[in-house]
């Protein structure tokens, strides 16, 4: 088992301030830069486990933001398979931050139009990016 650099640091001190202890008035001082190097020790300890926390929620956040914008693509996909007229498989569907943004072919302006609308009505969505071509060629 590998012991902790904290650990190791306070026994490297302790051993440091034990070998001042036969010198007169030296034990006094050798306490205090004990003291104070535990004390330091800590700090630095608090500081790092701040630093992964705070990585960690940041994380946490992104994973979060991931499968609600997973969701939202799902949904939307499902929204424009089930629409009359749109041919869905021509169509991609990718979220990110609530923003949708519809790629591929479309066989009419108005098809393009009707993507948009079932888009933005779903739950989630914040704003649509219609990259849609419209291709008379379908």
């Amino acid at each position: 088992m590998k012991p902790s650099k904290t650990i190791l640091a306070i026994s490297m001190l302790l051993a440091f301030g034990m070998s001042g202890c036969d010198k007169p008035g030296s034990a006094e001082q050798a306490g205090k830069k004990i003291d104070e190097a535990v004390s330091d020790t800590g700090k630095k300890v608090d500081e790092t486990v701040n630093e992964y926390e705070g990585k960690i929620s940041e994380q946490s956040d992104k994973n979060a933001q991931s499968w609600e914008d997973t969701e939202v693509t799902a949904k939307v996909k499902g929204a424009l398979l089930g629409e009359p007229g749109l041919k869905s498989m021509q169509i991609s569907v990718d979220t990110v931050g609530g923003v949708v943004t519809l790629t591929g072919t479309v066989d009419s302006q108005a098809n393009s139009d009707k993507a948009s609308a079932r888009a933005i009505a779903i739950d989630g969505v914040e704003n649509v990016v219609n990259k849609l071509v419209v291709s008379s060629t379908q």
